[in-house]
Parts: C-alpha cells; structure tokens; sequence
C-alpha cells in the first residue's frame, strides 16, 4: 500500500511498525456545535483508510479525540474557549454542551456508516497527562512565561513548520496569527492558559503555573497540547498514520510536531495523511464562513445520508470536493441504481471474480484511490458474470466503500391521493411554465411533509424525514 505523506509530499510505502496493530491517530471535533458535512468528510476519508488497511489484513486501534476544553476561538491563543462560550450563548453547563454535541456527533458517525474509532479521548479526561507533558517540556527548556499563561518556543525546534511548508522567516506578525506583543516569535504557541480574572471559567484546574507576581493559579490546556498527550498515552510513540482536515497541517499538527519533537528522540508519527475541503460556491465549507450545512438538514431535504457517502467516494480525499444540490441528486440516483441492481442478484452465494478484486485492491492501494474504486463497481454491474459473482464481488468491495449494501431493504411510502393530486396539478402548472404557481404548490407540499424533485421523466415525491 500508498499513501501520501504530507510530510515528504510524496506517496509512501506503507510498512506498518508493529504487525499486530497498524496504530492511527485521527483529530476529531470539538464539541460546540454540530459538526458540517465538511467536517465529516474528513471522519469519511479515515474511515476509508481504517477499511482499506483492514480489507488488506491488518488489525488497526484507531484513537480520536473529542477536543471538549481549550479551543480557542482564534488561532492566536487569543479569543474565548469555543466550550465556554457556547455554554454561556444556550445557558448550560460546559459539560452538558460537549455531552450533546458529542452524542450528535456519534449519530451522524452511525447515519453514514462510519465505524467509532477503538478509543474516544476527551481532553477533560486527560489533563494530567497535559500538565506532566508541559512540565517535561519545561524541564528541557522550551516553554516560557507571560501574563496569559505558559507558551512553547518555536525557535528552538530547528524544521518548524516543515510539514506545511511555512516561510517562517517571511511571516510578519499578524498574517498568520493575532500579535500578542509578549510573545518571543510570532508562531509561539500557548500549553497552558491562565482562566482570566474578568469571568469565570466553568472548565479550570490548578495547576503548577500563575501569572507573574501571583501564587497557585488555575488556568487549562492549550489546544494543541492534547493531542500530543492524548496520542503518547494510548498508543505510544511513534503512531503509524496521522489524519486530519488538510487545514490543521500548518498550525495544529505543525505544532503537534513541534511538541513531540521537544520531548521524544525518536520519530512521532510515521505518515501524515490530510483530507481536502468541501467547497461550497468556490469557498471552503465552514462555521465562520456561515456557508455550512448539517447532515440533519440534508436529511430534513429528503437526502438519504448514505448519498453523501456516496458522492464523497466519487472524489479522491486530497481533491477539493465541490458540493451542491445537483451533485448529491446525481448521488442519490446513482446509490439508488447500485441498491436496486443488488437486490435484483437476490441472496444467492457466489465467488468473487478474481480479476475485478485484484483491480480493486490495487485502487485502495494506490493512495485510496476511491474514484477508481467505484468505477470498478460499476464494471462488475456491467459484467459478463452470474449475478451470485457480482454479488459476492460487490459485498467484498463493500468492506471498504461502506455502503452496507447487504444490509439496505428497500422502503416503499405509499403516497396519500391528496399529496399526489397537488403534485400532479403542481407538475401540469410546470409544464406550461406557470412558475410561481409550481412554486407555490411545492411549497405547500413541503408544508405537508413531502418533498418533490423535478426529473426529465417527471417528478419524485420523498416523505421528510
């Protein structure tokens, strides 16, 4: 197997370190908010490579973290902890806040077919270990002290900034991160915050560390302090493969690195593995962008969820995948094909055909190479071959699409007289270009619960969800 390393910027050979269990590593979300299907995109692609290095025979403990303390709303070390701010705007307890988001979190995993990983780290959960791996970075001699709070000095690591190829010494102040005139360079990243004296903190500990001039203070961790402590705690040093969105490469695992570095003589992760963005209307799908969409609100538009699973495996995970409506429709038909052609082969056992899984294996093997992956799908359909084979076939590639093809029974929604009276006054209307009239009755369909789509031999009618 092949995998592109971010690291080296090529594709590598992947040799696992120990064969008992390939050990993976995935940044998992913060949890303020529902996660976008930009987000999960990102669970997607893992869970692809979590299948395929399966699918090839090796064990894998897969670990994530739930980043539920010392997010900071700037990248800067600046701003408010995404947790306490949430739990200040819906009135609850920052626990509460990261329990439900968590649990929102875990059902959009289940909606799409994407397997939890071996352990859940919560960073609240982990904050001795934080304390004793800044304590050790201390001792070395890489931290110093401000009035905000205790911060790793990036000058002493000789290649910072290599996995994203930073100029750093092009970066002006400001460009990169928010100016925090205390600190010794501009990339300077903060362990340990000092809880502010202006509002209380609900998430704060004691901890060996105060302001300058005061005794014990409390104060929690920065955020790219858990990972480093979360990952060497459960899997130990180095870790095969890294993931991660392709935007945390130049400042969270940069600085993951930087950390690792600092406190280990030996190699932290072997191969860093980046998925793209989801692009919406040429700009990247995110919460500060205001442009992301949840998976409950493609649900709520009639979408099957696994059709956005679909449509992410048309699309290699280091390319852009640029979402709209029309595109997630074409995936809904294409699922839909693929389901009804299965169910169509019955439940006859068969073997699979040799030459379309050596075909396969090699696209898994080239880099995930699922585009290639589902051409091949759509090769064996069209094969020359008993439908017990291509069945047996398909379920054998299922194993790493994760369509859960052998699971799927079709539901027939029988459509109320009423419901199909007005959209077939509502597609009449259309037909002679009567716009706004056909508007109005989707509307009201709408209202009904029912949702319609325009196709070029008429129109399909889904209940809401």
């Amino acid at each position: 197997m092949k995998f592109f390393d971010t690291w080296t910027r090529k594709k590598e050979e992947f040799k696992p370190l120990d064969k008992m269990a390939v050990k993976i590593y995935s940044c998992g979300p913060t949890v303020y908010n529902f996660a976008h299907i930009g987000n999960l995109r990102t669970y997607l692609f893992a869970d692809i490579l979590k299948r395929s290095l399966m699918y090839c025979g090796y064990k894998v403990k897969h670990v994530m973290n739930v980043t539920d303390v010392g997010h900071l709303t700037d990248d800067g070390d600046t701003g408010e902890d995404k947790m306490e701010k949430a739990a200040r705007m819906e009135n609850k307890s920052a626990k509460d806040i990261a329990n439900f988001y968590w649990q929102a979190f875990r059902d959009d995993l289940a909606k799409l077919n994407i397997s939890e990983p071996t352990i859940w780290c919560r960073a609240s959960e982990y904050i001795q270990e934080q304390i004793d791996l800044i304590k050790k970075l201390e001792e070395k001699g890489y931290t110093y002290k401000i009035s905000d709070g205790i911060y790793f000095d990036t000058s002493k690591i000789k290649d910072y900034g290599y996995l994203a190829r930073l100029d750093i010494k092009g970066l002006n102040e400001g460009a990169r991160i928010a100016t925090n005139k205390e600190k010794r360079n501009s990339t300077d990243f903060a362990l340990w915050k000092f809880s502010p004296t202006i509002r209380k903190r609900q998430q704060e500990w004691e901890s060996p560390w105060a302001p300058p001039g005061r005794g014990k203070a409390f104060g929690f961790p920065g955020w790219h302090t858990e990972c480093v402590a979360m990952a060497l705690k459960c899997l130990g040093a180095p870790i095969d493969i890294h993931t991660g969105a392709i935007d945390l490469a130049p400042v969270h695992h940069t600085n993951e690195i930087a950390q690792a570095r600092a406190l280990l003589n030996k190699k932290f992760v072997q191969i860093w593995m980046h998925g793209e963005f989801v692009i919406i209307n040429d700009k990247k799908m995110a919460k500060s962008e205001g442009n992301f969409m949840t998976l409950a609100s493609l649900i709520g538009q009639g979408y099957d969820p696994m059709s956005y699973r679909y449509l992410c495996l048309t699309t290699h995970y280091r390319s852009k995948l640029n979402f709209n409506f029309e595109a997630l429709l074409a995936a809904q038909a294409g699922l839909n094909n693929l389901r009804e052609k299965f169910l169509n082969f019955g439940k006859a056992s068969g073997n699979i055909i040799s030459e379309f899984q050596k075909q396969f294996a090699d696209a898994i093997d080239d880099d995930l190479n699922m585009p290639q992956a589902m051409a091949l799908v759509w090769a064996v359909l069209k094969a020359e071959a008993s439908d017990a084979d291509k069945r047996a076939t398909l379920l054998d590639f299922d194993k790493v699409l994760g369509l859960n093809l052998e699971n799927y029974q079709e539901q027939s929604v029988e459509i109320p007289d009423d419901i199909k009276k007005i959209a077939d006054e509502r597609e009449r209307v259309r037909q002679k270009k009567n716009w706004k009239r056909s508007d109005q009755l989707r509307d009201e369909l709408e209202k009904l619960g029912w949702i319609v789509r325009d196709t070029s031999v008429g129109y399909e009618l889904k209940k809401k969800i």
